[in-house]
């Protein structure tokens, strides 16, 4: 089974103002052959035009199956074209926090107290989890639902199996082969995140719980599905698939703490961005930009011109 540290690190990633914008400048001539060269990788993007540049979001989902037909070089091409790329933070774990984790790990792989899970489920609930233990001969009873359900996903349902780059392992690797300014959100400290998880009651975790069930229950279509409506800018397609739901029901994205945070720092970024010079690049979760409530819904509230899908549902 993977380690606890590394699935808690493969997981990881308020409303403003009504600002007064100026009317957006027409793009260059350079600009506009950026995005078009962006658009043409087949991610879903958006983009805002304002009258010092223009900012590109570029709609990521994690583990894009090799079956989905998108063509990262030119997204690779735009980024070498970018005056600036914005890309997704990596949670910092020190030694500390690893000897942490060994001393604790009792608080993030199991049910506290000895409980077990009926001690929490529905009849319904624990139903459901008998019947995936039975069929893939594991003992989920005692296991923390965080972590039961991360073995539901990478291991069970194996979404993450036979999969192309990230579009932020794309863009990263051509910033820095073209020398292009990298910026991300701020880190967050190994040590916060585990403080963070260990203190979440385990009912918290039950919504992950389920959305996880219910996507291994759906079986592989969905991943397939998942990376076709993708390419089809079909973006409430993708954000009603089980899979991209279970994925944004665990943590951190569902910690409220932690998922306000996140979603604030990208608009923050953003909205610095589209106040400076020339084109920046930003590759975002799509969970996080299309959610109701999410970053794109708030640029929008400030009053910046989003150009792109219909991301509503």
């Amino acid at each position: 089974m993977r380690s606890p540290k590394l699935l808690i690190a493969a997981a990881l990633l308020p409303f403003g103002p009504v600002i007064a914008q100026d009317a957006p400048a027409a793009p260059t001539e350079s600009q506009n052959a950026i995005v078009v060269t962006a658009q043409r990788s087949g991610a879903p993007m958006w983009t805002i035009d304002t009258p010092t540049g223009t900012v590109i979001l570029v709609g990521e989902i994690r583990a894009v199956p090799k079956s989905t037909p998108w063509f990262p070089d030119r997204l690779e091409e735009a980024t070498a074209e970018a005056d600036r790329v914005i890309i997704r933070a990596r949670p910092k774990f020190s030694p500390g926090d690893v000897l942490r984790l060994i001393f604790r790990g009792g608080k993030f792989t199991k049910l506290p107290d000895k409980s077990v899970a009926a001690d929490y489920l529905s009849p319904d609930q624990r139903a459901r989890l008998a019947a995936l233990e039975e069929e893939y001969d594991k003992d989920y009873d005692r296991g923390s639902f965080l972590m039961t359900s991360f073995d539901l996903l990478a291991r069970r349902l194996d979404f993450d199996d036979e999969t192309t780059d990230d579009a932020t392992e794309v863009v990263k690797d051509a910033a820095d082969d073209a020398d292009v300014s990298i910026q991300r959100p701020e880190r967050f400290r190994g040590e916060d995140l585990l403080d963070n998880l260990a203190e979440a009651d385990p009912a918290s975790h039950i919504p992950c719980l389920e959305a996880a069930m219910s996507a291994t229950e759906a079986g592989q279509a969905i991943i397939e599905q998942r990376g076709a409506d993708w390419r089809r800018y079909d973006v409430a397609g993708v954000m009603a698939n089980p899979l991209e739901i279970a994925l944004g029901q665990c943590w951190p994205w569902a910690d409220n703490e932690l998922g306000e945070e996140i979603r604030g720092q990208w608009v923050s970024m953003i909205s610095d961005a589209a106040e400076t010079t020339g084109t920046t690049l930003a590759v975002v979760p799509l969970r996080v930009l299309a959610e109701p409530g999410g970053v794109l819904d708030q640029l929008e509230a400030q009053g910046l011109p989003i150009g792109g899908p219909d991301w509503r549902p």
